[in-house]
């Protein structure tokens, strides 16, 4: 799965690599019934690379009784589980044989190197679908200590039709991380892509028709977040939204659920995550190689960014030199050359308001390396690093979402583990010690949903993502908690006494 081709053949795939355009709705592409269409560009030439099918409310309404009428008929919701994973497995398959083409497709549309489309996002793709169908059948209900005279049942069952709202920073993963465990479960399925990421998301939705998947059952409608997004967070035929985006955004889709039919809703949103480096830390070389991926990666539109470096004075020059040698290892440029681990901003408006962080950091704190544009074509970002900065700055508060690290030095670990938790965000934090019992301790004191101690990550499938505070509403991604997004709890309660009820009354 992680060979890497040549640039030259990325590009003659990307010649011939179809760009579909159109809704998948009930198993088959279909335009939008209002006609209209938006194009998709890609970020690092500035080229059209195809128009969309902009998805209304007429659009959403018919995708949600399709959806419905697959739930309701049993063809994927009642279908024996062993026959819902291999259906699952089949689609991981034809994901991995197609692999090339989605890859370049994922470039071209969202700017990611093809490294990562290639040797990250495609393999993670794979393995997060097989891992919830290999799931599908190992997950047993539970009974009750009831007692002799009665049973007490309790099985999970699918909630019915959900939406997934994906973001524009891991297309094809993100939907993965969504329509795995909810299909595994037997639900129906809506996917809203990105406006700016769309075609792997209606790629997929083929493979999945191909597979074996039933009519009805998943269903992608790309469109603006102001027309397809709002409609799918007011429908009342949607029993959850599960959401991955910005935190302003997921306040919507709750206010969208109290306003209609107070259906579930997970959020997973923004966050300002900490690099927290103690006094004792070791291994400062594998320390600034952490750090550097933390923030570099995925040109740091990455909600686990570790954007603040937050490190003891006795340590800051040190690692900030070795994080300076490690930065050249970075290279900026054309996505679908394989050399380069660092592509485009996603958009232009995007591009703009990372480059405004910058411009006005400029004037706050010292610039240490990049704060400028890579060519004249493109949205190239350099890697940036500042200095100096204050603890209420806009760089060190604010989620930049753009290749920009904040360093912010402390005097004790205590006010290290203060200053990390000093912000409305707690999805992810990254911890270095050389003490096992301060590893423990701040471990349990920081306020994030994932901590990783002498490393930068996420966990794997296995662990559950999702954040504190205003990263995170409402349950977890991954892991078998997912379920949980996607099921409902039912309690089945059996008499089994022979005792007649005794309705006199005194």
């Amino acid at each position: 799965m992680s060979d890497l081709l040549s640039r030259d053949d990325y590009l003659a795939i990307a010649q011939e690599v179809p760009r579909p355009s159109n809704a998948h709705i009930n198993g088959k592409f279909t335009a939008p019934r209002s006609g209209v269409e938006f194009p998709t560009f890609n970020p690092a030439t500035g080229e059209e690379l195809t128009r969309i099918a902009a998805c209304g409310p007429e659009d959403v309404d018919y995708a949600v009784r399709k959806a419905r009428q697959a739930f309701d008929a049993g063809v994927w919701s009642r279908l024996p589980p062993a026959d819902r994973k291999a259906v699952l497995i089949q689609f991981a398959k034809l994901i991995k044989r197609h692999r090339h083409q989605l890859a370049v497709l994922e470039s071209l549309d969202s700017g990611k190197p093809i490294r990562d489309c290639a040797t990250l996002d495609l393999p993670e793709t794979v393995h997060c679908l097989v891992w919830y169908a290999e799931a599908i059948d190992k997950l047993y209900g539970q009974t009750t200590p009831s007692g002799h005279d009665a049973l007490g049942l309790v099985i999970k069952e699918p909630v019915g039709v959900v939406a997934a709202v994906l973001p524009w920073n891991f297309p094809m993963l993100m939907m993965a991380w969504k329509v795995g465990p909810a299909l595994a479960a037997g639900n129906s399925v809506l996917v809203k892509p990105a406006e700016e990421t769309s075609m792997t998301a209606l790629y997929l939705a083929e493979l999945a028709t191909e597979a074996g998947l039933p009519p009805g059952v998943l269903n992608v409608l790309p469109g603006p977040g102001e027309i397809t997004g709002e409609a799918i967070g007011r429908h009342p035929g949607i029993d959850a939204v599960s959401f991955t985006g910005s935190t302003e955004v997921g306040r919507r889709f709750l206010e969208y659920a109290a306003q209609s039919n107070l259906k579930r809703v997970t959020l997973e949103c923004g966050g300002k995550n900490p690099a927290v480096v103690l006094s004792d830390a070791e291994h400062l070389d594998s320390v600034a190689e952490h750090v550097v991926h933390a923030v570099f990666w995925n040109m740091g539109e990455n909600c686990t960014s570790n954007s603040r470096l937050i490190v003891h004075a006795s340590l800051k020059e040190e690692l900030l030199s070795r994080i300076l040698d490690k930065v050249r290892d970075w290279p900026t440029g054309d996505p679908l050359e394989p050399s380069h681990r660092l592509g485009a901003m996603v958009s232009a408006a995007h591009f703009e308001k990372v480059m405004s962080f910058i411009e006005g950091g400029r004037e706050r704190a010292r610039l240490v390396l990049g704060g400028e544009r890579i060519g004249d074509t493109g949205y190239f970002i350099a890697p940036t690093i500042f200095d100096n900065v204050a603890a209420d700055d806009p760089l060190a508060t604010e989620e930049i979402f753009g290749p920009v690290l904040t360093v912010l030095e402390v005097g004790s670990d205590d006010e290290a583990i203060h200053l990390a938790n000093d912000t409305c965000y707690g999805l992810q934090a990254s911890l270095f010690t050389g003490s096992l019992r301060k590893a423990h301790r701040a471990a349990q004191e920081l306020r994030a949903g994932t901590v990783t101690v002498n490393c930068y990550g996420e966990g794997d499938i296995t662990t559950p993502f999702g954040g504190y505070k205003l990263s995170g509403f409402g349950g977890r991604d991954n892991s078998l908690q997912a379920f949980d997004q996607y099921t409902e709890t039912k309690t089945i309660w059996i008499d089994l006494s022979d005792h007649e009820i005794d309705a006199t009354l005194d």
